[in-house]
């Protein structure tokens, strides 16, 4: 059962979960769809080996088992799936290090997304 990346992601795109990603298995949007792919990171679900090192090293804390998502964020489950749909868009994510956010911006992430 492979990890998932939920909105909590966009627009933040931290990559610190691609740096300790044993296969390489979390990408970026790279076509010209944003309406259906918004800027954030995908784990692509078949390559995930469900080794949970992406999980803690998500600053936005937006990363879950896929049996442990959230339900107001069920859709981002399905969403990660379909990346499958249109593998051709997406590349595996090069790590970039930057600043991680305060506690304060993570938990207004949290509420702008509806999970507190």
């Amino acid at each position: 059962m492979p990890y998932i990346i939920t909105r909590l992601c966009r627009d933040c795109v931290d990559t610190g979960c691609v740096a300790v990603c044993p296969v390489d298995c979390i990408y970026g949007y790279r076509g010209s769809d944003s309406e259906t792919f918004p800027k954030q990171l995908y784990i692509h679900p078949d390559e995930c080996i469900d080794c949970g090192a992406c999980e803690p090293e998500c600053p936005w804390q937006a990363i879950f088992e896929e049996v442990a998502v959230p339900e107001v964020f069920k859709d981002d489950t399905a969403l990660n799936y379909k990346m499958m749909e249109s593998s051709s868009d997406f590349e595996v994510q090069k790590h970039e290090k930057t600043e991680h956010p305060t506690a304060d911006q993570i938990e207004a992430n949290k509420r702008k997304w509806g999970l507190l």
